[in-house]
């Protein structure tokens, strides 16, 4: 077989109309989220200098995801997808009002902006599994992967484009970060909600509690998948340093506010880069190991920037560290969801983000913590060294998943 895919195949998904705006929505909200993610940890940190308050900005926005989770994937599963991802945007929207109110107005107090982050963290419960699930919906099986590939480019280059213009924007006026935010939100909401209804195999089952916990029995069952999911858990909750970027950016690198969008920007770079390749050759054999290696090499990437006093060399590794963990997003959600029915995939992408949650914003609140206790050099240096050992330790805890060779369910391997 060979390693590459044809020509004709790189844009597959891109025939299908419907997935056309499906990606340029998600494009749009990622990129929304990523400026208000820029301008509000760094107005924060200019304000209050309180390493603890960037901890919790992402732990504010993880809690709504892990208290909702038997919900919000039902959501998806039995009202629709596509109604639920439009809503959940609109409400990030209202959110991003909110926070430009709190900064036009003076009162941008960390009490008021936690609970409007509070709130934006229940949009975001809602929003990624009935975003991640969408998909299927909108393209044919034949051309996930390739779906896939794009999908995540268009996040990737969200983290290249939203944190830039949201550095630059913040650095000419707060008020035009948050509103052009809040024009991007509406545009995305537009987008989604001119779909026409796709097809889903809806839960019509009654509402008890083997409805609601679906999503956990399936991937406590299917191994492969626990393993891949808890894999980039622990190894981003441990090795994270997202949070701590203003710190860098403003007292260790001494590069500023638009330093900051461009190191923010940094790992989007690489996976962007990385994307590219992996439509260019995707991934076709020995999955598990290459799963494995990449998060290992993201773990390198992190210790490297975590002691670095250099920009020249911060940002190449921040770079590294973004392609390294782009290997290892692109094989689990293809995995997660090639392997899962239809009418609890919405079930089990609200656990999966639950996964994703924890080792994002609540590994920010954990670098925040530690930081704010032992520093930032050695909270994130250590953190790369923990991450190479959490994925030295799964090749042995889950044997199956580093042994798994496609990234396709066995029914659908040739």
């Amino acid at each position: 077989m060979s390693t590459t895919a044809p020509d004709e195949d790189r844009f597959a998904a891109f025939r299908h109309s419907a997935f056309q705006r499906y990606f340029w929505a998600r494009f749009l909200t990622a990129t929304a989220t990523q400026i208000v993610a820029t301008a509000v940890g760094f107005q924060l940190w200019t304000l209050t200098k309180d390493a603890w308050l960037l901890g919790l900005i992402g732990l504010v926005q993880f809690l709504p995801a892990l208290i909702l989770v038997l919900v919000t994937g039902l959501a998806a599963d039995r009202y629709g997808r596509r109604k639920v991802m439009g809503l959940a945007i609109l409400l990030k929207m209202t959110c991003a009002i909110g926070i430009l109110t709190l900064s036009v107005t003076e009162q941008f107090l960390p009490v008021l902006v936690l609970s409007a982050l509070m709130l934006f963290g229940v949009a975001r419960a809602f929003h990624t599994p009935a975003s991640s699930s969408l998909v299927v919906n909108v393209v044919p099986r034949k051309d996930f992967a390739n779906a896939v590939g794009w999908i995540t480019s268009s996040w990737q280059l969200a983290s290249i484009v939203g944190p830039a213009i949201g550095g630059v924007l913040y650095y000419l006026s707060a008020t035009l970060a948050y509103s052009s935010a809040v024009a991007i939100f509406a545009t995305s909401a537009t987008l989604i909600f001119s779909l026409e209804k796709p097809n889903q195999e809806m839960e019509t089952a009654p509402t008890n509690w083997q409805t609601l916990v679906g999503g956990f029995q399936y991937i406590w069952k299917e191994k492969i998948v626990l393993g891949a999911i808890s894999l980039d858990l622990f190894a981003i909750l441990l090795g994270g340093a997202v949070a701590l970027l203003p710190i860098y950016a403003e007292d260790i690198l001494n590069v500023g506010a638009i330093g900051n969008g461009f190191l923010r920007a940094a790992p989007g770079i690489g996976a962007l880069v990385m994307v590219a390749i992996l439509i260019r050759f995707p991934v076709r054999d020995h999955a598990g190991t290459i799963l494995l290696l990449s998060v290992a090499g993201f773990g390198a990437a992190t210790a490297v920037f975590g002691v670095s006093k250099l920009a020249w060399l911060s940002i190449p590794a921040l770079a590294l560290l973004g392609a390294f963990d782009m290997v290892s997003v692109y094989i689990r959600e293809i995995m997660i969801q090639l392997w899962t029915p239809d009418r609890v995939r919405g079930r089990v992408n609200a656990v999966n983000a639950i996964f994703l949650g924890a080792s994002n914003e609540l590994g920010e609140f954990r670098a925040g913590a530690m930081a704010a206790v032992y520093g930032a050099v050695f909270t994130v240096a250590a953190g790369g060294v923990a991450a190479i050992g959490v994925a030295g330790a799964w090749r042995f805890l889950f044997p199956k998943m580093s042994k798994t060779r496609k990234l396709e369910a066995p029914e659908l391997q040739d």
